[in-house]
Parts: structure tokens; C-alpha cells; sequence
């Protein structure tokens, strides 16, 4: 019975301890499974938990950006430059579709109506888990009254569809000038992102802040229909007020323009117009220009038809390059020699350092050796000028006389000026790309004597035209270095400003009785010195010419071509404004600065002025050929009208039997010369007579003034007519042309053999 027990108790004690292990096992099993479940989750929750959160709404939620409207660009008088207008985006809600039947009917008026691929569309219409796919952004009013059209056909044919097609409201550039100011203003690309100027320069405030739709995917995936979608308005960005005057640049393009025709002018050509006491930019002009609305169209024939002759890489390379040319602001990202214009500089470095005073004396044979050993440099007066004061030596614009001063004023401070003037540095104004200019020592401001005695009269150096229209600036307003600027002010959509610019001094170059001095001989320099085609009567503008040879820079192999420039102000005794004008590479008759950049001034200026209420001051001379206005004579009784233009102190001459007057040339507030031919018409018949304009270059203005009585021609005197030794040497209207009997033919006056 003892071992039978002893058996039972043995057999017992292994499956206990089995049990016992089996339990424990389990329980391990158990706990290192929750401690691993356990992990994970708090894994996922602490560690990846934001990451999962992110994609959990991005399965569920679909954001969509909304445009904001760009924000306008205006002139100094409100004038819009610039704007973004209403267009609108087209938004398919695929999900709507039941068949293939109703796809290809949608796909097909779509495409139709936006000049779309079918096939493009329909891809899109089978996205059936999508009620949000955009099919065209940016179509005008007239797509989209047509879809709006065919909204209503599909709702009649298809009753389910009737929300399949959405416009949502979106935003286009649009510049209401075309090619106004185009290299200032510059444009967008299709994101409604600044690509060059203002748009480029000011993108951060004029872009805005883009909404948001947010639309739900249910649990399928399919996003919700439009009545489940949240917005968030965008908002709209700020506008710019500029400096900039509308019809001050349109003066500067116009007469730019102008000169590029009657000189041939084949690399451009740029005009500024400065307020030299504040550097408010007034204009700036680079021709030839190109459309803003169409900015990758190259706007010069010549180049489109180069481009057109080429294939391949090529074909898209060269046109790259031409529209890069095309798009850049030569009136601060090119560089040149200034030639004379530089010598404003150089004279009041010499006057500011006490080297030169109104006695002192410079002998020109025609040439100067600056150092022994070295080939004479020549004048452009090979005959030389003889004995010479410091005011007549700038108004020769006498290169030996400009070495002497330049030796007596010695390297070190010639470049001291030169950074002072602030050509060895950008000038700050708020546009991209500006250049700076270039001294001797590839900017190091080291200088041999033929350094110095070259970069005297401005060859050798380099600026902008920005730069030295700038630093003259600084040589009129009374010696103080100012900032240009563009942008005057900085709106928001409510009107509110947010930023306004304040003139900025940088600091002071020369003392105020040198500037003084400087504009009193400047102003001699344009009535009777080699500025003189840029005088305008009765605006005492001072100025000076300028021709410098672009080294290295030729189009023909051992012919060197030309930059023409003048540079000047007004008024002399208070200066206000400053312009510059510079024309790149003149292939006509002449490439002279007196002859190609004085007269375009001149007729810049005969219009500015009197625009911005400059004052006149006219000599007693002048007061013979100072035009005034025509009267109003239309309707009037033949022999009344007749009477009135005699009593307004012109000449009358009647066309026609008529009892009633029907037209009148010139017409009614057109500029007249005092003492003028009015015509008066008094029958339809009569207004077609016509006169035959005549050559009246190269005369004296008696002499012109006699051919344009014998053709019955109004004649608006232009330049220096109260000097002696001027002729005409240019006229607004062709000889030959056909024009009406009293017609007003400006005629330019001046010394055609003034080069400098």
C-alpha cells in the first residue's frame, strides 16, 4: 500500500509542475505581448503621432490655394500702370458623371470653348473619386460667358449635372500702356510672380496673402461636393504710388523714339528725368520697349526675323538672349563712358579743391602730352583753342584743358571724388539689376598719368547713366549726394499706407557756392558753348554734351562705334529737374552728342517745363518767337472770325465761299508763334488744299522764317534762335511731305559744328 501511494504521489507531482510552467509561460507570453502592444502604441502616439495626425488629414481633407489679387501700380497722379483684373478658373466635379456618354459631351464643349485637347478633358472627367479638378485657370469674360451657356445646356440635357462645371473667380495681369515704362514697371509670369522691375522688386507687398477652399473625402476617398467646401478669403495685396509722371515719361519716350529714327540708332537708348533735390524719379525711359502683356513676343523685327532663321537648341537659345536684351533696364544695368559729360565732374573737383579759379588760364594747341615720353593726346578741336579761362575751356569742352585740371587735382583725390560722387557704387534705387561703375585698377583706384589724363574728359571709367545723372544731380542741387527712388508710397487694399518713402542725402560732395559756380557756367555752356543744341528758350538750362567712343565694343572690325549723351537741368539759377540722354550706337550722319542726344534734350525739355510749371524767363530776343495758343474760331461767322484772329494777334487766311467757319488750322489750343498764319476753312471742298513742306535745314532763322511765309507754314523755333552763328539743322516734318495750309513745323536751331 506504501510504494502503491508513493507511485500515485510521483505521477501527481509532474503534471503539477507542467501546470505550473505552462501558467507561467503563459503569463510571460501575455505580458511581454501588452508590454509590446504597449510600445507600439505609445510609439505611435508620442513619437509618430503628429506625423499620423498629418496624414489622417491628408486623406481626409483636400486644400486648395485661392489667388490673391495683385496689388495695382499707379503713377504720381493716380494714373493705373498696373493691374490685376477679374478672369476665372474652370473646375470639373468629376464625381458626378454616371456614364461615358455624359464625359464625352462635357469633355467635347469644353474643350471646344477653352481650345483644349478633348481627350486632355476627358482624362480628368474620369477621375471619378474627385468632385475638384481644375481644367483652365485664367479665361476672360467672353469663355466664360460661353460656358456659363453651355452650364445651361448640360443642366437640360443631364438634370444631375447641373453642378459639374464650377467658375471660380481668379486674377490677371494686365497693364493698361502696353510698352509704357515697360523696363521700370516689368511684369509677371503666369503664378502672377514679379519677373522683372517693380513687379520683381516689390513682389513681397504686392502679392498678398492666397485664401484657401478645404474640401472633405468621405470615407470612399471621393472628395465632398461643393456645398461641403470651407473658404478662407484671400488677401488682396498692396499697391504702389510711384514717383513716376505719366506724362513726363510719355515726353521721354516719345522724343526718345524720336531720335532713334533720325539717327539710326541700332543698341537702344535711354532718358531720366530726376527732381535733384529729393531723387524722385519722374521718368525713365529705355527704347526701343516691348509689350508688357505679351513680354516673350520679341518686340524688334530684326530680332524675331534672326530668330526665325534658326532651328533647334539654337533657335530657343538665341531668342533667350534677345528677350534677356530685350527686358533690361539700360538706364541702370548698362555701363559706359561718360566722355564730357564727365568733365561737370571733373570741374568741380578742381573748383571744390581750390586748383582752378576764374583766372586761371589753359593753352590748347590742339593736343596735350601728360608726361614726358608719352604720345600727345589730342582735342577734339584739332586746331586747338588757344588761351583759354576756366569758363571757356567747359564751354569748349577742351580735353587738354581737362588733363591740366585733372593733373592739378593728382590721382588720389580724383578717386576719392569719383567714390564720393558715388559712381563706384550702386545708387540704391529700388529696381533690380543695377550696375555700378568701373575706375582704373579694375576698381582699385590706382592710376598711371595716362589714367588720370584720359579719365579727366571720361574716357577710361565707367557709369551708369543712372549713376551720372545722380551724381550731376549732386553738382545742381548744391552739392549734396541724394538716392533715387521709384516708389513713393505703399498702399493696402483699404487704402491704408504702409510705407512711405523719405529722401534720402548720403552725403554732402562739393560745397554750395561751387555748385553755384557750376551752374552759372553750365548755363553759359548751353547758350553759346558746345551745349547750345540743348538750350530751350526762356528755361535757363544748363548742360553739357557728351561722345565716347565704345572700345572694343564694335559692330564693324576697326570701327569703333559711339555713345551720344547730354546731360543738364533747370532752372539754372534754382534747379529742379535733371535730365539725361543717351543714345547707343548712332549708324546715320552723325554720332556726335552736340548733334544726336542736345536736340532730343532740347525738345524734352521744351515740354517738361512748362509741364511742371517751371517758370519762364525770357530775353527780349526770344520773346519774337515765343509761341502762345490758337484760338476758337469753329462755327464762328466768316468776317466775325476773321475780325477775332486778327484781334488775337495772328494772321488770317480764308479757304473757301462759306458764310460759317468749318474747320481751322491750327486747331483750337494747338501752340502757335506769336504773330502766326490761323487758317480758316468755310466749305468742306476747301479742307483738302494742301502745301508742300520745304527743306528748311541749314538756314538762319530770318532765312527760315521767309521760306515757311511763302508756303503759308507756321514755324515753332527751337534752340539757340537768339544767337548769331545758329542755323537750323533739323525739322519735325519731312521736306515734301503734304501738308494743310497753316500747319506748325518745329524747327531746331543750333551750331552743326559743335561735336563734342
Amino acid at each position: 500500500m506504501r510504494l502503491k501511494g508513493v507511485a500515485v504521489l510521483m505521477s501527481e507531482n509532474p503534471l503539477k509542475k507542467l501546470k505550473t510552467r505552462t501558467t507561467v509561460l503563459l503569463a510571460i507570453i501575455i505580458i511581454l505581448g501588452f508590454g509590446l502592444i504597449m510600445s507600439r502604441l505609445a510609439y505611435l502616439t508620442l513619437i509618430q503621432g503628429e506625423e499620423l495626425q498629418e496624414k489622417a488629414v491628408d486623406q481626409q481633407l483636400q486644400d486648395t490655394s485661392v489667388s490673391a489679387k495683385r496689388g495695382s501700380i499707379y503713377d504720381r497722379n493716380g494714373k493705373t500702370l498696373a493691374t490685376s483684373a477679374s478672369v476665372w478658373r474652370v473646375v470639373l466635379a468629376p464625381a458626378y458623371f454616371e456614364n461615358d456618354e455624359q464625359r464625352h459631351f462635357v469633355s467635347e464643349g469644353l474643350a471646344r470653348i477653352l481650345g483644349m485637347s478633348e481627350e486632355d478633358v476627358f482624362e480628368e472627367a474620369k477621375q471619378t473619386n474627385s468632385y475638384y479638378r481644375t481644367i483652365k485657370r485664367q479665361i476672360e469674360s467672353e469663355e466664360r460667358d460661353k460656358i456659363l451657356e453651355f452650364v445651361d445646356e448640360i443642366s437640360s440635357k443631364y438634370n444631375q449635372l447641373a453642378s459639374v462645371i464650377v467658375l471660380e473667380e481668379d486674377y490677371k495681369r494686365y497693364y493698361p500702356y502696353s510698352d509704357f515704362a515697360a523696363a521700370v514697371i516689368g511684369f509677371t509670369g503666369s503664378d502672377d510672380q514679379g519677373l522683372s522691375g517693380l513687379e520683381y522688386m516689390y513682389d513681397e507687398y504686392l502679392t498678398g496673402v492666397p485664401g484657401r477652399i478645404v474640401t472633405e473625402n468621405n470615407a470612399t476617398g471621393t472628395t465632398m461636393p461643393f456645398e461641403y467646401q470651407q473658404k478662407e478669403d484671400a488677401v488682396d495685396g498692396n499697391s504702389l504710388t510711384l514717383t513716376l509722371d505719366e506724362t513726363v515719361q510719355h515726353f521721354l519716350e516719345k522724343y526718345l523714339q524720336q531720335g532713334i529714327e533720325e539717327y539710326k540708332v541700332v543698341e537702344g537708348a535711354v532718358a531720366i528725368c530726376m527732381d535733384v533735390n529729393t531723387g524722385a524719379i519722374l521718368g525713365m525711359a529705355c527704347e526701343d520697349s516691348f509689350d508688357l502683356n505679351d513680354p516673350y513676343t520679341l518686340a524688334n523685327p530684326e530680332a524675331q526675323a534672326e530668330v526665325d532663321k534658326l532651328s533647334g537648341d539654337k533657335k530657343t537659345e538665341r531668342k533667350n538672349e534677345l528677350l534677356s536684351k530685350q527686358w533690361r533696364n539700360k538706364a541702370i544695368s548698362d555701363t559706359y563712358y561718360p566722355g564730357s559729360v564727365f568733365k561737370v565732374l571733373t570741374a568741380s573737383m578742381a573748383l571744390q579743391e581750390n586748383v582752378v579759379n576764374d583766372n586761371s588760364s589753359f593753352y590748347c594747341p590742339g593736343y596735350y602730352v601728360p608726361y614726358e615720353g608719352v604720345s600727345p593726346i589730342g582735342c577734339h578741336n584739332r586746331d586747338g583753342h588757344g588761351s583759354q579761362d576756366f569758363t571757356k575751356a567747359l564751354c569748349n569742352s577742351c580735353n587738354p584743358a581737362f588733363m591740366m585740371m585733372g593733373k592739378s587735382i593728382g590721382p588720389e583725390k580724383f578717386w576719392e571724388y569719383y567714390q564720393s560722387f558715388g559712381l563706384n557704387s550702386t545708387t540704391g534705387i529700388d529696381l533690380p539689376g543695377e550696375a555700378k561703375g568701373l575706375f582704373f585698377g579694375n576698381g582699385s583706384g590706382e592710376m598711371g598719368p595716362t589714367d588720370l589724363a584720359i579719365g579727366s574728359f571720361g574716357q577710361g571709367l565707367t557709369v551708369t547713366p543712372i549713376g551720372l545723372l545722380t551724381a550731376v544731380s549732386a553738382v545742381a542741387n548744391g552739392g549734396d549726394l541724394v538716392q533715387p527712388y521709384l516708389v513713393s508710397q505703399i498702399t493696402d487694399a483699404d487704402g491704408n499706407v504702409v510705407k512711405t518713402t523719405e529722401p534720402v542725402v548720403k552725403r554732402n560732395v562739393i560745397a554750395s557756392d561751387v555748385s553755384q559756380k557750376m551752374s552759372d557756367i553750365l548755363e553759359t555752356n548751353a547758350i553759346e558753348g558746345t551745349g547750345k543744341n540743348g538750350y530751350v528758350a526762356g528755361y535757363r538750362i544748363a548742360g553739357k554734351t557728351g561722345t565716347s567712343e565704345k572700345i572694343g565694343q564694335s559692330r564693324t572690325e576697326g570701327v569703333e562705334d559711339y555713345i551720344a549723351s547730354y546731360c543738364g537741368f533747370a532752372p539754372a539759377d534754382n534747379p529742379q529737374i535733371a535730365v539725361i540722354v543717351y543714345f547707343d550706337t548712332p549708324t546715320g550722319d552723325t554720332y556726335y552728342g552736340g548733334q544726336v542726344a542736345a536736340p532730343i534734350f532740347a525738345g524734352i525739355m521744351s515740354e517738361i517745363c512748362p509741364y511742371l510749371g517751371i517758370d519762364t524767363q525770357y530775353t527780349e530776343e526770344e520773346l519774337e518767337y515765343v509761341d502762345t495758343l490758337a484760338g476758337t474760331y469753329l462755327t464762328m461767322n466768316t468776317e466775325d472770325a476773321q475780325a477775332q484772329v486778327k484781334a488775337d494777334g495772328f494772321e488770317v487766311y480764308v479757304y473757301g465761299e462759306g458764310d460759317t467757319v468749318c474747320a481751322q488750322v491750327p486747331q483750337a489750343g494747338s501752340k502757335i508763334p506769336r504773330g502766326g498764319r490761323v487758317v480758316l476753312y468755310t466749305t468742306n471742298d476747301s479742307t483738302s488744299e494742301t502745301v508742300t513742306v520745304p527743306d528748311m535745314v541749314g538756314y538762319t532763322v530770318a532765312q527760315v522764317n521767309e521760306i515757311a511765309a511763302e508756303c503759308n507754314l507756321n514755324i515753332s523755333f527751337s534752340g539757340s534762335v537768339n544767337q548769331d552763328s545758329v542755323y537750323s539743322y533739323s525739322q519735325s516734318i519731312d521736306p515734301r511731305t503734304e501738308v494743310k495750309p497753316g500747319t506748325v513745323v518745329t524747327v531746331y536751331f543750333g551750331n552743326e559744328d559743335e561735336v563734342e
